[in-house]
């Protein structure tokens, strides 16, 4: 049986959706916080089960006869995110799992400017150490980021944010095909998977000409220093130290470590991906 964790979030369900495209929904079980959340799933014979990275025991029969688990990485940076990647690696390979997967992501290096990319680095070393194949998915940076770090500039005209660099924006939805793909190929990658990007690495600059291009409105981008985009964010109510792990993904970009693009994402899911440009026309109208 094949596990996903975090299966009622916005990758995990769309991996999940795609999984049972391929398989019987007896081949797939999920792991998730709150079931009730999951109830379409479970009526779609997918074996739902309670499962917290913060509990070992429940982790223990969420994963019970796995053959593989997809780890979805948390929404946490720091300590505590690799602390909770290590219990489910952990309780994987307790469970007897004979493959591990993880959504790392391309930038993913102890060196990196992000810190999100330094704990997926951190996790793909305990991986590394925990004696089961595995396979961590560099996934591209996910393009409804883009989206939110846009805000509200189609309507104000302006894009104020700091000095950033190329990236290769990729949807949700082309990764979460591509994961049921490798899922349902069981060894296809063994270790790091290349970049899994859509086929273009853009700037704000060029968010900004898409945007113009969408709306018929003109969007200009300008840069803002560091120090006075932190302390917008702060003003805001956002956490200094979240502030300061935002401003991190500007200075990774700039140093271009998002700018790499890869045909393997296409070659998984058969097509082209999904283009920045799509992406925000779906969430331009969705305002």
């Amino acid at each position: 049986m094949i596990i996903v964790t975090g299966a009622t979030g916005q990758l995990g369900r769309q991996i999940v959706e795609r999984l049972l495209n391929r398989l019987p929904a007896d081949r797939v079980g999920v792991s998730v916080r709150d079931p009730q959340r999951a109830r379409t799933l479970a009526d779609q014979g997918v074996r739902v089960r309670q499962g917290s990275f913060t509990d070992p025991a429940g982790l223990a029969h969420a994963f019970e006869g796995a053959t593989q688990v997809l780890i979805v990485s948390v929404d946490k940076m720091g300590d505590e995110c690799v602390q909770q990647h290590r219990t489910a690696i952990e309780a994987a390979v307790a469970a007897g799992a004979r493959r591990i997967l993880y959504t790392s992501q391309m930038g993913s290096s102890a060196a990196s400017h992000f810190q999100a990319c330094r704990d997926h680095a951190a996790t793909e070393e305990e991986l590394r150490a925990c004696g089961v194949p595995f396979t961590a998915l560099r996934n591209g940076f996910y393009a409804t980021s883009a989206a939110h770090f846009l805000g509200h500039a189609a309507e104000s005209g302006e894009l104020a944010l700091p000095a950033d660099g190329p990236v290769a924006w990729t949807a949700h939805a082309d990764l979460a095909e591509a994961t049921a793909a490798i899922l349902a190929d069981e060894g296809r990658f063994d270790g790091p998977t290349p970049p899994l990007t859509a086929g273009q690495a853009l700037t704000f600059d060029d968010i900004a000409a898409i945007t113009t291009e969408i709306t018929g409105r003109p969007v200009t981008r300008t840069t803002s220093p560091g120090e006075q985009f932190r302390a917008q964010l702060t003003a805001q109510g956002v956490p200094a130290e979240t502030a300061d792990q935002l401003l991190g993904i500007f200075a990774a970009a700039e140093a271009g470590e998002f700018a790499t693009i890869d045909p393997t994402l296409a070659e998984l899911i058969g097509r082209e991906p999904i283009t920045l440009e799509g992406v925000l026309r779906d969430h331009l109208a969705k305002r």
